[in-house]
C-alpha cells in the first residue's frame, strides 16, 4: 500500500530539489528514498524507474521555465521583453541547475505527451520575444534566441566561465547582441 502523503508529484519534486542540490547526475532512486524517510522500493509505487522520475523532473522542469517566462514578459515587447526573458533563463539555470540539466536529455515520445507540452510553453514565451521584434523568420530567430540563452547559461553554471571579465558584462553584451541582431532581421 502507498504510503500516506507519498504521491507522483511529491516523489518527483523530492527528485528535482535533490538534483538541484547535489546534480542532477548524482541522482538515484536511493537517494530521493533517503530524503522522503522510506525505503527505495516503495517509491516503484509512484514511479516506474529512475527513467520515469527523470522525465517528471524536466516536465517539470519545463513548466516551471515556461510559466516564469510567461510572468515575466506580461505587457513587454522588444528589447525590454528580451532583456526580462534573457533574466528569466539565466536566474533559473542557475537557480535549478539540476532540474534544467533533465530537460537536456528528455524526448516527448508522442505530440501529446506532457513534456511536449511543457517544452511548447517555454517555445511559446520566447516565440513572443521574437514576435514582438516582427521578426519575418520566426523558427530560425527563435533558434538563434533559444540557443543564445540556452548555451550562456548553461556554461556560466557549469563554471564555463573562467576569464576575468565580469560575466554579468558578458550576459549585458550577448542581450544586445541578440537585440541588435533581431531588429536586423525584423520585416
Amino acid at each position: 500500500m502507498p504510503r500516506a502523503g507519498l504521491a507522483p508529484a511529491t516523489v518527483t519534486a523530492v527528485g528535482a530539489e535533490l538534483a538541484d542540490e547535489h546534480g542532477f547526475s548524482q541522482l538515484s532512486m536511493g537517494l530521493v528514498a533517503e530524503r522522503l524517510g522510506v525505503k527505495t522500493p516503495s517509491l516503484y509505487k509512484h514511479v516506474e524507474n529512475l527513467a520515469d522520475l527523470l522525465q517528471r523532473i524536466a516536465v517539470l522542469a519545463a513548466v516551471e521555465l515556461g510559466d516564469a517566462l510567461r510572468d515575466s514578459l506580461q505587457g513587454l515587447t522588444g528589447r525590454d521583453a528580451l532583456l526580462a526573458a534573457a533574466q528569466t533563463f539565466r536566474g533559473f539555470v542557475r537557480d535549478h541547475p539540476g532540474r534544467y540539466a533533465a530537460t537536456l536529455g528528455a524526448r516527448a515520445t508522442a505530440p501529446d505527451d506532457e513534456y511536449a507540452h511543457a517544452t511548447a510553453r517555454v517555445l511559446e514565451s520566447l516565440a513572443v520575444v521574437v514576435r514582438s521584434y516582427g521578426v519575418l523568420d520566426e523558427i530560425h530567430a527563435l533558434r538563434f534566441l533559444r540557443s543564445s540563452l540556452h548555451g550562456f547559461a548553461t556554461l556560466e553554471s557549469g563554471g564555463g566561465f573562467q576569464l576575468a571579465t565580469d560575466v554579468d558584462e558578458s550576459f549585458s553584451w550577448l542581450v544586445e547582441f541578440v537585440d541588435r541582431g533581431l531588429r536586423a532581421t525584423a520585416a
